[in-house]
């Protein structure tokens, strides 16, 4: 079958590539090295985009993967599926910041295909993902910037067909009230953007909101006199959330 290069099966260049490497002498726990970042975007849900270049049929697969083990499991499962493809190309990035990064050309020119489609997802600041281009040469060569924007674009299509997501970190504050600090309450709480978790209305209001960590002492200091003091404050629990096809979702991480 013709191919791009005829070094194709060198490309691979050291320590980097194969999805065989990316497991080996990578095995701290991502989970360890992550502290807490204020905001990331990472794939609530994971799609597949495809696109024809030249006769090369392009297929890119988005997964959200958590551990290098969930992403390599990931990359040998989608090159048993496309067995006869001409290549499966790969890159993954795990931690919220992005701390652990992987790609591999297999078999393309070094740096044509791993490293754009990397680059794609870092540029876009996704993280803990993996992505798996599959291509079926089309008998016509594409060259070095072909095989990089073709790579590239792939990512770019398949993260389209994916409902990515903005995780924020907030603490869950519970307001406590009597029922004649309930309007300025929920005004203040309106005013300034927050999500309500949820709203208890007994002999008393109790209303639990998400607070972004970094306004919770001056939220805090709005309530105590916007209500004279009357509002009880109970922080509760630190948590990423997000908001995905207009429902609330929380995350530990």
């Amino acid at each position: 079958m013709a191919k791009d290069t005829a070094k194709n099966k060198k490309s691979d260049t050291k320590g980097k590539e194969n999805a065989l490497d990316m497991a080996a002498g990578n095995g701290a726990d991502v989970e360890k090295k992550r502290e807490l970042i204020k905001e990331y975007r990472t794939v609530y849900s994971g799609g597949v985009g495809e696109l024809i270049e030249k006769k090369s049929r392009f297929i890119a697969t988005v997964k959200p993967v958590e551990t290098e083990e969930e992403a390599v499991a990931f990359i040998e499962e989608l090159k048993k599926k496309y067995w006869d493809a001409t290549h499966n190309c790969s890159a993954f990035v795990l931690g919220t910041r992005g701390e652990v990064t992987r790609c591999s050309d297999d078999g393309e020119p070094s740096g044509t295909a791993g490293r754009p489609m990397l680059d794609v997802l870092m540029g876009g600041g996704v993280r803990n993902v993996c992505v798996v281009v599959t291509r079926y040469f089309g008998g016509t060569l594409l060259g070095t910037g072909g095989l990089v924007r073709a790579y590239s674009a792939s990512v770019q299509e398949g993260l389209k067909q994916c409902i990515l997501i903005d995780k924020k970190l907030a603490r869950q504050i519970k307001l406590t009230s009597d029922y004649s600090d309930v309007g300025k309450l929920q005004y203040l709480i309106a005013g300034r953007g927050y999500t309500t978790l949820n709203s208890e209305f007994t002999d008393h209001v109790e209303i639990t909101v998400l607070v972004p960590v970094d306004d919770q002492r001056a939220f805090e200091k709005q309530i105590t006199e916007a209500t004279a003091g009357r509002t009880g404050w109970e922080a509760m629990d630190e948590t990423y959330y997000a908001v995905a096809e207009g429902e609330i979702l929380l995350f530990d991480h």
